[in-house]
């Protein structure tokens, strides 16, 4: 049979079974061929490509995408918020994370997290049934360069209260003058036991940032760097941050004064942490979630589907 006439009966046989929902008996008697040989017919369909199967979870997961990210990064889970407008990434993203969030909490766990709207969408989105005897605890100081509802303090209120669970603050800001400052800070003990704790925590959920995006440059502009600073940090070519620590596009931590005027956990501490979950919406977060995977400061993913499909286009 020549090619053109056989891809005809493939692609009627595939619309018959799969749109018109016959059987596999009726299409037989339409194309007048056995029944076996429709079998055959949409098995080649699948495999030219004719006929592509997705499967999308009613709760608008994408999880296919999930499957593919999970296994291209080595990932303990992933959630990919299947999204048709702008409108709806950051909330659908918030509520995948809050139920991930209260499916993998238990009682007497320490829940860490960083700032950031995404995080802002997950803590508004948790509703939880039953008081979590847990504690919510912060991994970096208050961020007065952003909007205060976002800020890491102000969620670790706002969550443990959602959760019936009992939090600590921490009295510093993210963001010093002074490297001599930061340090002196550090070496106060209402201050040094918080970052501690966080660094014990047995979840952490983590905004991923991308350099020179949103708040991630917001950040560097309230530091006013200096000419030569600015520039060694711009020769580092950073890609994104977590908890206002910068990498690079291999996940290489980016050193200088920029991270030496942060009151945060470090990326390393971040990779001793039991399960890190980093959240990130908008294709824009592409180059700063792939640092941070290649970096593997990251054990699971919350993001939308165009996000989930650029990483994999990366790697393509």
């Amino acid at each position: 049979m020549p090619a053109s006439r056989e891809r005809d009966l493939l692609v009627k046989a595939a619309r018959l079974y799969y749109q018109d929902n016959c059987s596999q008996q009726e299409v037989a008697s339409a194309l007048g061929v056995s029944r076996s040989n429709v079998s055959r017919i949409l098995a080649a369909a699948r495999e030219q490509g004719i006929v592509e199967i997705r499967i999308n979870d009613p709760a608008g997961r994408d999880l296919d995408l999930e499957e593919e990210v999970s296994r291209a990064f080595g990932l303990t889970a992933c959630r990919v918020a299947a999204v048709r407008s702008e409108d709806e990434v950051l909330p659908k993203v918030g509520e995948l994370a809050a139920d991930w969030l209260l499916d993998m909490a238990r009682p007497g766990d320490g829940i860490a997290l960083s700032w950031g709207r995404t995080l802002q969408a997950m803590v508004r989105a948790v509703h939880a049934e039953r008081p979590l005897p847990a504690e919510v605890l912060p991994l970096v100081g208050g961020l007065s360069s952003v909007a205060s509802e976002i800020m890491g303090e102000e969620l670790v209120r706002d969550l443990a209260d959602r959760l019936g669970a009992t939090f600590r603050r921490l009295h510093a800001p993210a963001l010093l003058e002074t490297k001599a400052s930061r340090d002196t800070l550090l070496t106060e003990p209402a201050i040094s036991s918080v970052l501690g704790a966080g660094r014990k925590a047995s979840l952490a959920f983590v905004g991923v940032g991308a350099a020179g995006v949103g708040s991630s440059a917001a950040l560097i502009d309230s530091l006013r760097l200096g000419r030569r600073d600015r520039a060694a940090f711009e020769r580092a070519r950073p890609v994104g941050d977590i908890c206002a620590r910068y990498f690079d596009e291999d996940g290489n931590p980016v050193h200088g004064a920029v991270e030496d005027r942060v009151l945060a956990v470090s990326l390393d501490d971040l990779r001793r942490i039991r399960t890190v979950v980093g959240l990130a919406a908008g294709v824009e977060k592409a180059r700063g979630v792939l640092g941070a995977l290649r970096g593997h400061y990251l054990d699971a993913l919350v993001c939308d589907s165009a996000l989930a499909e650029a990483l994999v286009a990366e790697l393509r």
